[in-house]
């Protein structure tokens, strides 16, 4: 049986960056994926939107992390992941967003987020093309930004290589997470066991099965989310529009033109579609079409190359599980991500690292607090 310090189950948008972590810390790591490379999961569904704009301090600490690291990583690693600082655009039609948005800035700011509600005119000037009647603002955040998610998810794998303290296992599936008096010893795969004291579930949404194999119910839910990019065409706007005015089928929707000139959008669908199926409908491509045009009319005769699903792997409350489980001694969860694994993976990594070595940061433990499994649910995260 190979013997590692931590074995980490996925590898992609938190496994990655959480793998290059631990490397680092000089934890002996062994990450198992079932597919055959790194970022081929759900990770690469993402449509690469990467914020500290969020409502709660600890997804607002974390995704400020995470700015940190995407936006240099060229410079301090070499590696070009289409890192795009466009920020995002929160427009606002109706005084219900706009008491909302307004009312989530002291918060934001008390954390370091550079925000602002902006006039009508400076929403014109960030998305130019915009629906201007009945145009009240919004706010906009001009530090956040997008990447490439298969890029990123690539130049994660390839540092925690370079660590010398991380292997991968590839096209393995966990079969048993081994345990001897309520304490994780290890796992078992398809192909070969791995003995450690420390199992890291980043397995997104099939987490629950996972956890099932150490005999924990996870209140995690895959849902289906819908997403597509267009043709090139010249750069004429660089923020992530996001319109929060929920209609029928549909609660939010957002997109953004890349650096390649294409336009990435997504939705979120109203009721939820609950499960692991991830084809394409012939529901999404007209009901998100008549919400970006309707908001931005000049992408009426844009083409659209391609459309995909992928899963979020969904908490009660919209906001990650992350920590040490209380009955398994070992078991770290790092799941339930909501949809935003890819933007908060690698400031979430650094406090997984922190965590299991035993030197969480005052802020290290706001999160964990926020995130913690056993939280009380209710509500749910503002800008979700």
């Amino acid at each position: 049986m190979k013997k590692y310090d931590i074995v980490v189950i996925g590898a992609g948008s938190i496994g990655l960056p959480a793998a290059m972590a631990l490397g680092k810390k000089g934890l002996k790591t062994a990450v198992i994926d079932a597919h055959a490379s790194p970022g081929q999961g759900e990770n690469k569904h993402a449509i690469g939107g990467i914020r500290g704009t969020h409502s709660d301090p600890g997804k607002i600490i974390v995704g400020i992390k995470s700015l940190e690291i995407f936006s240099t990583w060229q410079e301090t690693h070499g590696d070009d992941i289409e890192w795009l600082k466009g920020g995002y655009l929160f427009p606002v039609y109706r005084e219900k967003e706009e008491t909302l948005l307004k009312g989530l800035l002291p918060t934001q700011k008390q954390y370091g987020l550079n925000i602002d509600f902006v006039s009508p005119e400076q929403v014109a000037d960030i998305a130019p093309g915009i629906n201007r009647n009945n145009l009240l603002g919004g706010t906009f955040s001009p530090d956040d930004g997008s990447a490439s998610p298969l890029i990123a998810a690539n130049a994660f794998y390839r540092k925690a290589l370079e660590t010398g303290n991380v292997d991968f296992y590839f096209n393995e599936e966990v079969k048993a997470v081994l345990q001897e008096n309520d304490a994780v010893t290890g796992v078992r795969t398809c192909k070969e066991s791995y003995a450690a004291p420390l199992v890291l579930d980043a397995a997104g949404g099939y987490s629950p099965s996972m956890a099932k194999m150490a005999g924990i119910d996870l209140p995690v839910t895959p849902e289906s989310h819908e997403g597509g990019i267009t043709e090139p065409v010249k750069p004429f706007f660089q923020a992530m529009v996001v319109d929060l005015r929920a209609v029928s089928g549909s609660k939010n929707y957002y997109f953004y033109q890349n650096r390649h000139g294409q336009i990435v959008f997504c939705i979120t669908p109203d009721p939820p579609i609950l499960g692991t199926d991830k084809r394409e409908t012939s529901v999404f491509l007209p009901q998100v079409s008549r919400r970006m045009v309707d908001l931005m009319p000049c992408l009426q005769r844009i083409r659209v190359r391609r459309v995909w699903r992928g899963l979020y792997p969904m908490s009660p409350d919209g906001s990650p599980l992350v920590g040490m489980n209380r009955q398994v001694k070992g078991l770290v969860h790092a799941t339930g991500m909501c949809g935003q694994g890819f933007m908060l993976g690698p400031g979430m990594a650094d406090t997984l690292a922190r965590l299991v070595t035993g030197t969480t940061t005052r802020d290290d433990r706001t999160v964990l607090d926020e995130f913690s499994l056993y939280r009380e649910f209710g509500g749910e995260e503002g800008l979700k």
